[in-house]
């Protein structure tokens, strides 16, 4: 990965190795800015495992070329045949850690992390002794892109709904109970760091379709009973796509992060 530096500053060299893993499906006409923001990034020094979920449209071709035209040796394509964001992310994260990685993260194929989004993450997953922050697990703010057809006051409203929704899941009695460690934390899937370690203590993403569960709120339940160390950092940013707010409106959007209250005929909008 040309053009950026290999580790975050102020990290010792002994800072583990990271990986990002993005599950794919039928991504190949807007997948090429989620490309550009990850060879984009300042901290270079991360593998990438892409996980096509069974798409049709050629989606792991436009990957591949992608890679190859910008020389990204450490950037692979598997495949998961059994349909799901959550089969999918286990099957790379799995993969990940068999290939040496004791760092991990996760963004979705219609993400943009920001440019320094792989130092923040790495720095909040860093031992404090390697001069991290000493995290386990790690989730980001996530913020509407910009190039997608919605107007600021949206991009405002569904900010403003994720800070809500983190509140209202403090209370909710689901995630409340004697055998937590900590207070719940919204950890977005696209937007989610953790240590390898304890990704395999927690059992991983629940192999499930994005219908039947909201895998990451079941990652970040795992954790809680495990350790405390885990925290929500602003520095950790990923530019989310609205395009299920443009398909259903902000309020079935909303209903339907809320445990599928809103139930769709189709879920995979592209």
């Amino acid at each position: 990965m040309s053009g950026a530096v290999g580790s975050s500053a102020g990290l010792s060299s002994g800072a583990g190795r990271l990986a990002v893993v993005v599950p794919v499906y039928q991504e190949a006409a807007g997948i090429a800015p989620t490309l550009e923001a990850l060879a984009a990034q300042r901290d270079a020094d991360f593998d990438v495992i892409f996980v096509d979920n069974g798409s049709t449209d050629g989606s792991a071709d436009v990957i591949r070329a992608f890679a190859a035209s910008h020389g990204l040796a450490r950037w692979r394509v598997i495949d998961e045949p059994q349909k799901g964001t959550g089969a999918a992310a286990d099957t790379g994260m799995r993969a990940a850690i068999d290939a040496g990685a004791t760092l991990l993260a996760r963004t979705d194929a219609d993400c943009l992390p920001r440019e320094d989004w792989t130092a923040s993450v790495r720095r909040a997953l860093t031992p404090r002794e390697e001069g991290g922050l000493g995290l386990r697990l790690v989730g980001g703010e996530l913020v509407a892109r910009r190039d997608e057809d919605v107007g600021w006051a949206t991009r405002a409203l569904l900010r403003g709904a994720v800070h809500l929704a983190e509140a209202f899941g403090r209370i909710r009695p689901g995630n409340r109970g004697d055998g937590y460690l900590g207070p719940y934390m919204m950890a977005a899937g696209c937007n989610v760091g953790i240590t390898a370690e304890l990704y395999l203590a927690a059992g991983g993403f629940p192999r499930t379709a994005i219908e039947e569960l909201h895998e990451d709120r079941a990652l970040v339940n795992a954790v809680r009973r495990i350790t405390s160390d885990y925290a929500r950092r602003a520095d950790v940013v990923v530019f989310g796509s609205s395009r299920r707010v443009r398909a259903w409106g902000l309020r079935r959007t909303l209903l339907w992060y809320k445990d599928h209250a809103y139930k769709p005929e189709v879920v995979d909008i592209r």
